[in-house]
């Protein structure tokens, strides 16, 4: 009877390419390449060449895959934008809680900025920058524009990527496009998320999906929670890879993405995802838009509300309008 042990030891006498068993007068050898296939004859290894390269190539496709796929779907220790420099909380993933200063393109949370402003008026202070101290921070956009070159000539990831974004809102996609690149290729999240954009959209560049996923995909794990939204989206709408989309929903649910977790909700609904995974994804995100809250950030938020009911007051009495009582 033969044994396993046995069989794979008769196919490594045989070869590769001709399948002819290995006898004393035809000697099969070692590839050079694999060490593990062999080749009988000149003409067999010329004629295995391109199978074997074949073989490889796919080989290294699938495990490169995987590789990625395994860093893809780590769940991000923070989102793109960190803490704040200054009371080290987590930033909310709502970019209208936060300020970017255009002096040292720190970005700080408004609970701080609030905090800060209180702390200039009271004391009859000089308006300064709250992470540089600078004396004086850029006030009009031509002075913020300005600043934001200076810093992205010095290679600042995140100025190059808001000057990228001054371009694109003036309709100069190819420059918005050179400086996106720029910071992508510094790590900045925001700019491969914007990229993707413009791959998308066709706008500066071919239309691309290949690279619009490509950067959604580098966005994300830097902890871009609305890229990984997005990309989720394409996994399900057009690649029709709902497993897939679920997974990335799951993560950004986790970073206080809303949009994910609205999803999430109806994917349950329709038992595209299990009870116990969708309980994990609602506590998980509970737990990161609690971890962004903070009682100064509670009294900024209070403050802008007051603020802009006031600009809305005044905007009716400019029309005529009177208030209501």
């Amino acid at each position: 009877m033969e044994t396993n042990h046995e069989a794979e030891d008769e196919s490594l006498t045989r070869c590769a390419s001709c399948d002819t068993d290995e006898v004393d007068e035809i000697k099969a050898k070692e590839c050079n390449a694999c060490k593990s296939d062999r080749d009988h004859s000149d003409e067999c290894r010329q004629e295995y060449l391109p199978k074997q390269k074949q073989t490889f190539e796919k080989e290294s496709m699938t495990n490169n895959e995987l590789h990625d796929d395994d860093i893809l779907f780590q769940q991000p220790e923070s989102s793109h934008l960190g803490d704040c420099p200054i009371c080290f909380l987590p930033q909310p993933n709502d970019q209208q809680k936060t300020s970017m200063m255009p002096c040292c393109c720190k970005i700080i949370c408004k609970g701080c900025k609030y905090a800060n402003m209180l702390r200039e008026v009271k004391g009859s202070l000089g308006l300064k920058c709250i992470f540089c101290r600078q004396p004086t921070t850029p006030t009009t956009n031509e002075l913020v524009l300005q600043s934001l070159i200076k810093r992205a000539e010095a290679d600042d990831p995140i100025a190059t990527c808001q000057v990228g974004l001054r371009r694109f809102k003036e309709g100069n996609y190819n420059s918005a496009f050179e400086l996106w690149t720029r910071g992508a290729e510094m790590g900045d999240a925001e700019s491969h998320n914007l990229l993707s954009y413009l791959y998308g959209e066709g706008k500066g560049v071919e239309q691309d999906e290949e690279k619009q996923i490509y950067h959604l995909e580098r966005a994300a794990i830097g902890g871009h929670s609305n890229a990984r939204h997005n990309l989720a989206r394409l996994e399900s709408e057009i690649s029709g890879r709902e497993e897939r989309a679920v997974k990335h929903w799951i993560i950004a649910a986790k970073q206080g993405d809303v949009e994910s977790m609205n999803v999430l909700k109806d994917c349950y609904k329709e038992g595209s995802i299990s009870e116990e995974d969708f309980a994990a994804a609602l506590r998980g995100h509970h737990a990161a838009v609690d971890a962004t809250k903070s009682p100064q950030r509670e009294k900024a938020r209070t403050y802008m509300q007051k603020l802009e009911q006031i600009k809305l007051a005044q905007r009716m009495a400019e029309r005529g309008y009177s208030q209501c009582t």
